[in-house]
């Protein structure tokens, strides 16, 4: 029988190498994810359905709340009807409000990514310009003062956490001035200090990282010989400092993402918006399993999803990474 072999120019192409790796990693993380998100439960010390419903639920009605579960079945079975029911789209229901858990999670995941993007945006449009120009202006040793300021604001607003930044802006620029809403998502303005309470410490944080690493890039022959065919300025930063630049930057920036997207959790709770962060929150304290266990899951997804979207990119970026190698 004659065996089909794949074309020569992409037997042992580092590209196949790459993606091959990548997805194998990508699915061995995401089967640890699923275990762990499915063991959640299994692990709460006692009867998790009798924390959920209280001491004095009935007897009946705990029983009946568990087969529903299936938390009388064998373990391994458990396992096959939780993976099946996350190939189907069945993440369970909620054990407070009776509602399918992916209903829940459709409802609130649109107004946690409605935070979490603009803020990353934000967040590059003001870190990747304003290390670049602190980089420009400090290089070599000059303005040492500014150098000084620069830094020591970035690490000062990067210390503080996103939930006091946000209750200082709600006690200033909502309660004391009245120029945004306290609370909810009822218009565009409503936006302005959740997106700054997320963005202000990775922007702050993301914009030392592209000073550090432009400051390097600008020492190299390349910059050199750029500057001795008299190029202007501007492209000399833009087109050749900057994108050499931007590995760690955009290293730092997915995980930045994900860190965000987390930090919804406590932001959201401060500013009541109606997201997959004030949900888990309400979820854990009324005990309902099954709606954190998804939300979890979703969560660790997203994480899983930004890595390999960076890793990606900066195999295309980047010719040179050794993740394009062998």
């Amino acid at each position: 029988m004659a065996v089909a072999l794949a074309p020569a120019g992409l037997r042992g192409s580092p590209w196949l190498s790459f993606a091959a790796r990548r997805l194998g990693r990508f699915a061995v993380s995401l089967w640890v994810l699923v275990t762990m998100a499915f063991l959640m439960i299994q692990l709460i010390p006692g009867d998790p359905v009798r924390a959920a419903l209280g001491l004095t639920a009935p007897v009946e009605l705990v029983n009946a709340r568990r087969a529903a579960l299936g938390l009388d079945d064998p373990l391994w079975l458990q396992y096959v009807h939780y993976l099946g029911g996350l190939f189907t789209g069945d993440l369970g229901t909620s054990m407070t409000s009776g509602q399918p858990v992916s209903e829940v999670i459709g409802d609130r995941l649109p107004a946690t990514l409605q935070l979490a993007l603009p803020a990353f945006a934000v967040v590059i449009a003001v870190a990747i310009p304003l290390g670049l120009l602190f980089a420009v202006l400090t290089r070599g040793g000059r303005r040492r003062g500014g150098e000084l300021a620069f830094t020591s604001t970035t690490v000062l607003l990067a210390a503080i956490p996103e939930f006091l930044l946000a209750v200082a802006l709600v006690a200033f620029f909502a309660v004391q001035l009245g120029w945004f809403p306290v609370a909810g998502n009822a218009d565009a303005s409503s936006f302005v200090l959740p997106v700054i309470a997320l963005a202000l410490g990775p922007a702050s944080v993301l914009s030392r990282i592209v000073r550090v690493e432009t400051l390097s890039v600008l020492g190299n022959d390349f910059i050199r010989t750029a500057r001795a065919k008299r190029l202007p300025a501007r492209l000399v930063y833009l087109r050749h400092a900057l994108p050499n630049a931007l590995t760690a930057t955009l290293t730092m920036g997915g995980l930045m993402l994900t860190g965000m997207v987390a930090g919804t959790v406590l932001v959201e709770n401060v500013f009541a918006w109606p997201g997959l962060g004030s949900t888990i929150a309400q979820s854990i304290l009324q005990k309902d399993y099954p709606l954190v266990q998804a939300i979890v899951l979703v969560y660790g997804i997203g994480v899983l999803l930004v890595n390999l979207t960076v890793d990606v990119l900066l195999a295309v970026l980047d010719p040179r990474s050794t993740i394009r190698e062998n």
